[in-house]
């Protein structure tokens, strides 16, 4: 009997060659030759780990620390796992269902209903079989369920690589704000000891009778602008050491500090690479394109529905009134059977069902495109911060050169009696705005080569890890 449901089993197999719906193809997509501000030409050194060029002991410990900490991540590990579970479970609808059960019984029935066949009054029943179920995949339903399912579990696993590489540059993008503050912290404090000996002197030269009482009005107003500048930048410090926590996957507390933002080596200029490339490394774009081929699947697996579905059941096994006399010769028993169906009327549901999967794919499409348009978008404008923020901060360190030498030699000329306090504060206001423009525009030059790391790829896995998952 096993022979024959074998042999049935695999011409239905054989005859499952059928798949309908669309085979997936990646999409025609219409790419830039190149990028349209400069790069440096080459090869992208992205697929590195970035975050170590800045040479700074402390971010990459963070990031490292990150890595094994962050709950976002976590959770996408799990889900990765979730759906790994659920490739396996629609897989396994491709393969025959195979139960053994083992039963017995005892009735008594009435004696007029068997006669002289009770022993003792009762009739005992002992079972033992083993059942087979199997639904012939004869127009690829299960296999097109198994494609999405795949393509699902690829579009999560690329999920996960996109915070990653989200995480990590959140990790660089506040340490390099931490750092900001704590300069921002450092020229407000320099600042406010500079304004209190200015106005312990002029205070005395007004008791003195040599300058006026609107000197010192001047002079206490531009301590108190110090002084709330070291509030302000104390609270952004603690603010942000409590943010950098969470990414770590810390409870809100210091943050220990490692190079000064000054003291940060700045990559040099970053290839960036062919445009081509990106749609290869970012994976926002892999895991757009693995939900398509997976709605592409859908589509087959709801055509299938409009056709026959095909059953084979069987069933081998021994029964017996007495339990030792299930090894007996002539106890065994076994049965095969198969059924067909046929969708007949349904008011349309199954073909509104793949109109429904068509309209979704096309959805998918447009997302696709759109998320690599995006991507592309991200790049160009990651380019553009870089060399303009770079521009910007060389101009500012001018500025903040400048602004010292003119309040040295305001500072000299009001000393001599030649202008006035006013001129002195209001060159000092324009020196203390000048370094604390300095510093921010240092942090978001850093933060634009961050950025343009993340819009590249990012670049965070290893190459053995690499290699591997391939």
């Amino acid at each position: 009997m096993w022979a024959k449901f074998c042999l049935l089993a695999t011409a239905a197999v054989l005859l499952g060659g059928c798949t309908l719906g669309p085979d997936y193809e990646r999409p025609e997509l219409d790419l830039p030759a190149g990028y349209v501000q400069p790069v440096e030409e080459g090869a992208s050194f992205a697929n590195t780990p970035w975050w170590e060029l800045f040479d700074d002991p402390e971010l990459k410990y963070l990031v490292e620390l990150a890595l094994i900490e962050n709950q976002d991540l976590g959770i996408a590990v799990a889900r990765i796992e979730e759906f790994r579970a659920l490739l396996g479970i629609t897989r396994a609808d491709q393969f025959p269902t195979v139960d053994i059960g083992a039963s017995g019984a005892r009735q008594n029935p009435t004696q007029n209903a068997f006669p002289g066949n009770l022993v003792d009054g009762y009739i005992d029943n002992y079972r033992l079989s083993g059942d087979v179920f199997y639904e012939v995949d004869l127009f690829g339903r299960f296999r097109r369920s198994t494609e999405a399912a795949r393509a699902e579990l690829l579009a999560v696993e690329e999920n996960r690589r996109n915070i990653t590489i989200s995480l990590i540059s959140s990790v660089a993008s506040t340490y390099m704000l931490l750092r900001d503050l704590d300069a921002q912290l450092e020229i407000a404090r320099r600042t406010e000891a500079t304004r209190a000996e200015s106005l312990r002197i002029i205070t005395a030269r007004f008791e003195q009778g040599t300058l006026p009482k609107l000197d010192v009005n001047q002079a206490e107003i531009q301590l108190a602008v110090a002084s709330a500048a070291i509030a302000a930048a104390e609270r952004a410090v603690a603010q942000t050491e409590h943010s950098l926590s969470v990414l770590i996957g810390r409870n809100p507390g210091p943050i220990t500090r490692g190079l000064s933002l000054k003291a940060q080596t700045i990559p040099p200029n970053i290839p960036a690479g062919l445009p081509s490339e990106l749609l290869q490394r970012r994976p926002d774009v892999l895991a757009s394109e693995a939900s398509l081929a997976a709605q592409t699947a859908r589509i087959g697996v709801a055509e299938a529905l409009r056709w026959p579905s095909i059953s084979l059941t069987g069933s081998l096994g021994v029964e017996s009134s007495d339990l030792s006399g299930l090894t007996d010769s002539g106890s065994d028993f076994w049965n095969f059977g198969g059924s067909i169906v046929q969708p007949l009327f349904n008011s349309g549901r199954n073909r509104d069902r793949v109109n429904a999967e068509i309209a979704r794919q096309e959805q998918a499409l447009l997302s696709y495109e759109q998320t690599v348009l995006r991507a592309f978008a991200e790049v160009e404008d990651a380019l553009v911060a870089v060399r303009t923020y770079r521009m910007e901060h060389e101009a500012r360190t001018m500025q903040v050169e400048a602004a010292r030498n003119a309040a040295t030699l305001s500072r000299a000329r009001y000393d001599g009696g030649v202008t006035s306090f006013l001129e002195v504060l209001d060159i000092e206001r324009s020196l203390f705005n000048a370094e604390l423009s300095e510093s921010q525009t240092l942090r978001l030059y850093i933060n634009s080569i961050v950025e343009l790391f993340k819009a590249l790829g990012g670049g965070w896995v290893p190459e053995e890890e690499a290699s591997t998952s391939e």
